[in-house]
C-alpha cells in the first residue's frame, strides 16, 4: 500500500519495528544501531526498537509491549511532520497507540485498517477469558478507536465487531474495505505434474489449523485413492507441530514442503497445483475473517478447497469457485478433495475463471485504492 501511494504522488513515511516475523528473531543486518532508517521504493522507513517475538508466549508478550514503549519516546523526539496517519493493524493492537498519540499531538486525521480483532484475538491465542485481563484490553481498544477519524475492517463481520467498541454516534466511521492481491498475482499457464495436487501457500501458524490436512490425507488413502498429493509453501511458528501431525497420521509420502519463497514466486507454484487450500483453527473469530490468501488464490484463477465457515465460505459460495467444509471436519474435507479430483476438467477450469472474475469485481487493487484516495485526499 505504501509503495502504491508513492506511485500516486504521496510522500510516505513508514514507522515500524525491526523485521522479526515469523522466525521470532531480528533479521540479519538490523538492530538498535543498524538500519534504523532506510528508503525502500520511495518510502521513508523508520524502525522503532522492539524485542523480537521469540518462540514462547513470554517473549511474545514482551514483543507486544516493546513497540509502544519505545514508540512513546519516539513520539517525544521525532521531527517527522505528517499530514495524516494511516495505521495498518495486525496484532498487537497496542501498536496503534503510537499512531493515535502522534495524530493527537499534531492535530491531524488518523485512519485505522483493522486486520486482527482485539480483544477476540487475545482470547483466541491465549485461551484467557478472565475479565481481569480482557476488560483492560477492551478499554485500550475503545480508546484507540475513539482516537481514529475513520476505521476499516477486512470483512462485514469485522465491521460489526468493531462497532461494538465505538460510541453510538460514531458507528458510521467504521466501514468495510477488503484486502486485495498484488498485481503479480495473475493466472499462469498450468504446468505438467503427476496426480492431483492440493497446494497451500502462506504462514504456517496455529491460526491456520493445518493439522486437519494430514487427517484428511489419511482418510483419502483409506479410500484407496493414490494420486492426490499435498504441497506446502511457506513457513511459520507452527511448522514443526504441523510436521508432527503428518508423522502421526503416517502420510509423509503424500506431502511436499517447498519452504518459504518470495511472494512473486507464488503464482508460478500455484500453476503446479490443481486446487488451492485454505483452513482455519476452530475459533469463532475466523468465521469473521476473509484472509488475504483467498484473494491471492482467486487472482491466480485457482479453484479453492477450504476448511472454513462464515465469511470465507460465503465468498467461495458467491463466487462458485470451489468447495467448503466446516472447520475441523476432516472427513468432509477429504470427500470434497476427492470430489474436486473427480470433476471434469472443464468444470474445474470454470471454478478458476469464476474466482478470477469475482476477484476483479470485488477485490481489485485499483478500485480499492481509488476508494481509499477519497479519504486521504
Amino acid at each position: 500500500m505504501a509503495f502504491e501511494w508513492v506511485k500516486r504522488g504521496y510522500q510516505v513515511t513508514a514507522v515500524t519495528g525491526f523485521p522479526n516475523y515469523p522466525e521470532g528473531k531480528v533479521y540479519k543486518g538490523y538492530g538498535f544501531f543498524k538500519r534504523r532508517h532506510e528508503v525502500i521504493n520511495g518510502v521513508d522507513v523508520y524502525r522503532i526498537p522492539l524485542i523480537p517475538s521469540g518462540n514462547n508466549r513470554f517473549q511474545l508478550v514482551l514483543n507486544y509491549f516493546s513497540f509502544p514503549f519505545f514508540g512513546f519516546f519516539w513520539n517525544l523526539f521525532t521531527k517527522i511532520k505528517a499530514d495524516e496517519v494511516y495505521m495498518f493493524e495486525t496484532s498487537p493492537m497496542n501498536q496503534c497507540k503510537v499512531g493515535v498519540a502522534y495524530a493527537k499531538k499534531h492535530h491531524i486525521p488518523c485512519f485505522l485498517y483493522v486486520q486482527d480483532l482485539w480483544p477476540e484475538n487475545v482470547e483466541m491465542i491465549t485461551g484467557i477469558h478472565s475479565p481481569i485481563v480482557i476488560k483492560p484490553i477492551e478499554r485500550m481498544v475503545r480508546k484507540i478507536y475513539k482516537g481514529c477519524t475513520h476505521i476499516w475492517g477486512t470483512s462485514p463481520s469485522f465491521v460489526d465487531s468493531i462497532r461494538k467498541y465505538v460510541d453510538e454516534d460514531e458507528k458510521d466511521k467504521v466501514s468495510f474495505w477488503p484486502q486485495y492481491a498484488e498485481e503479480f498475482y495473475q493466472p499462469q499457464e498450468k504446468q505438467e505434474h503427476k496426480g492431483f495436487n492440493v497446494i497451500f501457500t502462506g504462514n504456517i501458524g496455529q491460526a491456520q489449523g493445518l493439522e486437519i490436512l494430514p487427517k484428511a490425507a489419511a482418510i483419502i488413502r483409506a479410500e484407496g485413492i493414490k494420486d492426490i498429493r499435498f504441497t506446502i509453501v511457506g513457513d511459520g511458528r507452527a511448522r514443526e507441530s504441523f510436521k508432527e501431525s503428518i508423522t502421526a497420521a503416517g502420510v509423509w509420502d503424500l506431502f511436499e514442503f517447498a519452504g518459504r519463497v518470495k511472494p512473486t514466486e507464488v503464482p508460478g507454484l500455484l500453476a503446479k497445483g490443481d486446487v488451492a487450500f485454505i483452513s482455519f483453527a476452530d475459533d469463532e473469530l475466523f468465521a469473521k475473517t476473509i484472509p488475504a490468501k483467498l484473494q491471492s488464490y482467486m487472482a491466480c484463477a485457482m479453484p479453492i478447497v477450504a476448511s472454513a465457515k462464515g465469511e470465507t465460505a460465503r465468498v467461495i459460495s458467491e463466487a462458485d469457485c470451489g468447495m467448503c467444509s466446516d472447520i475441523g471436519d476432516a472427513k468432509a474435507l477429504a470427500m470434497n478433495i476427492i470430489a474436486m479430483r473427480n470433476l471434469p476438467k472443464d468444470r474445474l477450469n470454470q471454478m478458476g475463471e469464476n474466482a478470477l472474475a469475482y476477484n476483479s469485481e470485488h477485490f481489485s487493487k485499483k478500485k480499492l485504492m481509488d476508494y481509499m484516495d477519497t479519504y486521504l485526499r
